[in-house]
């Protein structure tokens, strides 16, 4: 019987941003932000908000809003707010995205969310995306978007070790993905891709905590259904998408 919150396997602990992402990125993501002078900054899916906050730390005239479905991501940004000093000047929200009108603001993040923004009934299409954070984003108003897109096309193989269900349709291309942000009435300031180093610390991290706590705890009766899984997650990884999904990192400035 578990007894304690203690002793339940912990949950991306050792994340600092729930993307691959580095340090050295994130700063010059979150400067270029800054640099644009931004009054108030929307963060859609945006966790525990580590980047929101940086950008608010850097633009010190600047609010924020974080919005999110995970209660327990958007405690950590919270608590982490009071911890910077940032706690009267973000908010954090447990609510959908799906046709928000949280609107218009000068600066937008989505890393990794763009399904928050379609209609969980539809495929998930990254046009649709861009046309929504078109329209949260005022005229000349900067959007970072964090979206997958193919390396190249997976073989059927590959695509049989991945996510249930995945499709050589479930992502773009590179150079497919800017010319939709282009549709949608965007400029790309900026166009930056993770790279492997990138991934592999976001993907160690991601398990990294639940594999210690695995080792320590083999036969915790929660034991098999978190081996069961992380093995699961590891492997459509290594033997699905390593190498072939990519994560893009646009820059995007909305046209006048």
């Amino acid at each position: 019987m578990i007894t304690s919150e203690s002793e339940l396997p912990p949950r991306l602990g050792s994340l600092t941003f729930h993307s691959p992402l580095s340090e050295a990125r994130a700063t010059r993501i979150f400067e270029r932000l800054a640099a644009a002078g931004p009054a108030d900054v929307l963060d859609i899916g945006c966790g525990w908000g580590e980047l929101l906050l940086r950008v608010l730390e850097a633009a010190p005239a600047a609010r924020g809003v974080g919005i999110d479905i995970n209660a327990e991501d958007l405690a950590r940004g919270r608590a982490l707010a009071e911890s910077r000093g940032l706690g009267d000047r973000v908010e954090f929200v447990e609510e959908s995205a799906l046709g928000t009108d949280r609107g218009p603001v000068d600066a937008i993040l989505c890393l990794g969310a763009s399904q928050a923004l379609c209609d969980p009934e539809e495929s998930h299409d990254p046009a649709v995306a861009l046309r929504e954070l078109r329209r949260l984003v005022r005229p000349g108003g900067r959007v970072v978007l964090g979206e997958g897109f193919w390396e190249r096309t997976p073989t059927d193989g590959e695509l049989a070790a991945m996510w249930p269900g995945a499709s050589a349709d479930d992502h773009l291309s590179l150079g497919a993905l800017v010319d939709l942000a282009i549709e949608a009435g965007f400029r790309p300031a900026w166009i930056e891709t993770a790279g492997v180093e990138e991934w592999e610390e976001f993907e160690s991290g991601y398990r990294y905590d639940t594999e210690v706590w695995l080792a320590a705890h083999p036969d915790h009766p929660l034991a098999a259904e978190t081996r069961e899984r992380v093995d699961r997650q590891r492997s459509t990884w290594l033997n699905g998408y390593r190498g072939v999904l990519g994560i893009a990192y646009l820059t995007l400035v909305a046209v006048v």
